[in-house]
């Protein structure tokens, strides 16, 4: 379970460490915005800042789905010295991009930056709250807005219509005149608020609004004398909107969840003592104690010599990992046997958890394409119905000579069919349910785009270490040639290899001290290109390289036998020369992941085929490859990899999965590019998606929840626009009048909505065969 490493930030060095062994390889084979001036650090998590501009954050509260996110965003952006306002659904939060002084006004010398910078989010906060929503302040990137408690003002209208119209149809029993005005004065009172909405949301950029079109249609109803009616559409609108903010809130509890991981609190050690403090306080190299049961607020080493961590809120493995000192824990884990002391590794916004966030706001700025058509075609689909409302209340009494009565009534009825938010919250809300069902299992999903491709990828290109194998080879044979000892041949190898990271390094030196064979770091260790790894040990050249970089005859006939037999098991091969000499060879082996061969089954079974593609030579990669039944392709170098992926994506969409550096060109060259867990940070960069988990059934997890998403997508904007056409039918026609077509909107609204919550409650069945 040691191999399930977290999402980290690598440091110069570490990337300049990776890039050697990679060389290596080859070798061997708020109402308060968020400002950099003030205590909130900017948020860099979406597209890179415009020179000359400035970033600020705040936490939006109020909205039911992402019609009103596009709403806060048209507001936002019309204030003057805004360059692009985008709301991130999933987190509530909005992200600004704003002139810097110099670059909004040069002229105004007299003013600093300060009160320029100060009068931008104010006037931003003042368009957002006279667009109807509310700004909250976020002390940190975590805000916990599952702990909110519900807000009673929600239900309040509904409740409230409700017994108004229940007390008018009460008082029209016992006078008719009387019931007409109760039920007159109930209209005028729901509509209040209403109105108020679409006048601020027409001012605010929005006039072709939900609340625009029930505030006409209420309007419209009083006018021809359907007082009940018109009372009614208002309560089953307002319903409407609170079913929505609960499929929303539904929708978030994915990242909500993630957000409540972190406690707000930890105990600092410092000079022997113990104090409580803030966890926002807590900065790299603290010391903190962390008892049984607590999770960890940051990313940290552990000290103790070993401990117990339930990872699952952030793995999806469920079973406890046991780590040992000096391994590093991820943020939000939790310490399951004992009191335990670690030390701080992350920033604050910086940890786990925190990047887990960052790439969720990052995955919804990359839309589907489906999504991106509907946002596009639902622009002109209500004004488009306006007009059509319009031509029916005017042409048939004016042609026709048709009551006016009759058709303003269906005219205001199509009105309500105008409303567009099935169709728009048909795609993000089955996207959004996907990708927090995704990130409870271990997997993250860079966006709709990402989400929409994996559901078309019919073949999956594979690395070998680190991908397909565990990624920490065992010395299975130690062959000495001529007058050596084996031990003699594992101290010299040691010595050269000792300092490398290298996972085939690492397995020399594991097996040279499980031995207990003494040794010492070689002088002069160096890299010689198309050669292998040197150094000096006692005046004596040791050079250890793979056979295919030997020149031609310094092997022997035997030897090469030797290499084959070994390299025909799997296995990887390493020869050790002194002064130009062979002194011996060391067979290495991977060990195949535990679920390898179980992923690879449940991916044939959907008609996935997958192909391994290896830097290890030919003889090994056929033994792996014809242990898991899979092609392969061997000896590829990373551009080799990069024109092995093209040709596939050419045949069929192409997703690639590998885990180092060397495997992150193939990964942007494929349809899409997934990255294990515990790979380089290059390698998740690049990746479109990941796996935190290291488990390969994720791929099957994945792509078959990416086909589920787009199926009930597709039934999504079919119940949409299919019941908007029956009712502009039966409306037409006169067969439905304006509380059904409201209770269609609404109900349309939450069958969209509960359709996409299913993706949150799936479970994938896995072939074991």
């Amino acid at each position: 379970m040691d191999n399930q490493k977290k999402f980290k930030s690598m440091t110069a060095d570490q990337h300049e460490q990776h890039e050697q062994h990679e060389q290596h390889e080859q070798h061997h084979c708020h109402s308060a915005c968020c400002t950099s001036e003030e205590n909130a650090a900017v948020d860099e998590s979406l597209s890179p800042l415009a020179a000359g501009s400035r970033r600020l954050t705040w936490q939006v509260s109020g909205m039911d789905c992402p019609s009103c996110a596009k709403k806060v965003e048209t507001a936002v952006s019309q204030v003057a010295g805004v360059e692009h306002a985008k709301i991130v659904f999933a987190t509530e939060k909005l992200i600004v991009d704003t002139q810097t002084p110099e670059t909004a006004d040069p002229r105004n010398n007299n003013i600093s930056n300060n009160d320029i910078n100060n009068d931008i989010a104010t006037r931003i906060e003042q368009a957002v709250i006279k667009a109807g929503y509310s700004l909250t302040q976020a002390t940190n990137s975590t805000v916990k807005a599952a702990d909110q408690p519900p807000r009673i003002k929600e239900y309040a209208p509904p409740v409230m219509m409700a017994l108004f119209i229940a007390l008018s149809w009460l008082l029209g029993l016992f006078s008719p005149a009387a019931g007409k005005i109760a039920f007159i004065l109930t209209t005028v009172v729901g509509l209040i608020p209403i109105g108020w909405q679409a006048i601020r949301l027409t001012r605010s950029g929005t006039p072709f609004a939900i609340e625009t079109l029930m505030s006409v249609s209420a309007i419209g109803a009083l006018f021809i004398g359907a007082t009940e009616e018109a009372a009614m559409v208002l309560m089953l609108f307002m319903i409407g909107e609170l079913l929505e903010s609960y499929a929303a809130n539904r929708a978030r509890q994915g990242v909500s969840s993630l957000m409540a991981l972190l406690p707000d609190e930890a105990v600092l050690i410092r000079n022997g003592e113990r104090k409580i403090v803030a966890a926002g306080t807590l900065r790299p190299n603290d010391i903190i104690e962390i008892a049984a049961g607590t999770r960890l607020p940051v990313d940290a080493q552990l000290i103790s010599a070993c401990a117990s961590f339930d990872e699952s809120a952030l793995t999806g493995e469920s079973i406890p990992v046991e780590h040992i000192n000096g391994e590093k824990i991820a943020a939000g884990s939790l310490v399951i046997d004992s009191v335990i002391e670690l030390k701080v590794l992350s920033e604050q916004g910086n940890n786990a958890i925190d990047r887990i966030l960052a790439l969720i706001e990052e995955a919804e700025e990359r839309r589907a394409p489906i999504e991106r058509f509907i946002d596009q075609f639902s622009r002109y689909y209500t004004p488009a119905i306006m007009l059509f409302a319009l031509f029916v209340v005017i042409v048939p009494p004016l042609l026709f000579a048709q009551s006016w009565e009759t058709w303003i009534y269906r005219g205001l009825t199509m009105l309500l069919i105008g409303c567009p938010c099935a169709l728009v919250i048909s795609t993000p809300a089955a996207i959004t349910s996907a990708l927090a069902a995704a990130t409870r299992r271990g997997a993250l999903i860079k966006g709709g785009a990402a989400l929409e491709q994996l559901g078309t990828i019919r073949q999956v290109a594979l690395d070998k270490t680190g991908t397909l194998t565990e990624g920490k080879p065992m010395l299975t044979d130690i062959l000495p040639i001529g007058k050596i000892t084996e031990a003699q041949l594992l101290s010299l190898s040691a010595a050269v290899e000792s300092g490398s990271h290298h996972p085939l390094a690492e397995a020399i030196i594991r097996r040279t001290e499980a031995q207990q064979i003494p040794y010492s770091q070689a002088d002069e260790r160096r890299a010689i290109a198309g050669a292998g790894i040197a150094g000096n040990v006692d005046g004596q050249t040791i050079l250890i390289s793979s056979p295919a970089r030997l020149n031609a005859g310094q092997l022997s006939a035997d030897q090469q036998k030797q290499v084959i037999a070994q390299e025909e098991q799997g296995k990887t091969v390493v020869i050790t020369l002194k002064n130009d000499q062979v002194i011996g060879l060391l067979a290495l082996r991977d060990t195949l992941r535990a679920d390898a061969r179980q992923a690879l089954t449940a991916l044939r079974n959907i008609g996935v085929n997958s192909v391994m593609l290896t830097g290890d030579n030919p003889r090994a990669a056929a033994a792996i490859a014809h242990e898991l039944n899979i092609e392969y392709e061997a000896s590829l170098l990373p551009e080799d990899k990069v024109r092995a992926v093209l040709a596939l994506n050419k045949v069929q969409p192409t997703a690639m999965v590998g885990d180092g550096i060397n495997d992150a060109p193939a990964m942007k060259s494929a349809a899409i590019g997934i990255a294990m867990g515990g790979g380089t940070d290059v390698a998740l960069e690049t990746a479109d998606a990941a796996l935190t988990h290291n488990r390969l059934i994720g791929l099957f997890d994945m792509i078959t929840l990416s086909r589920a998403a787009r199926k009930i997508i597709r039934q999504n904007i079919s119940i949409a626009l299919g019941l908007k056409a029956i009712f502009l039918v039966t409306s037409l026609l006169g067969l439905t009048g304006l509380w059904l077509a409201v209770l269609a909107d609404s109900g349309a609204t939450a069958l969209v909505t509960a359709n996409s919550l299913r993706l949150l409650r799936r479970t994938t069945r896995h072939d074991d065969k």
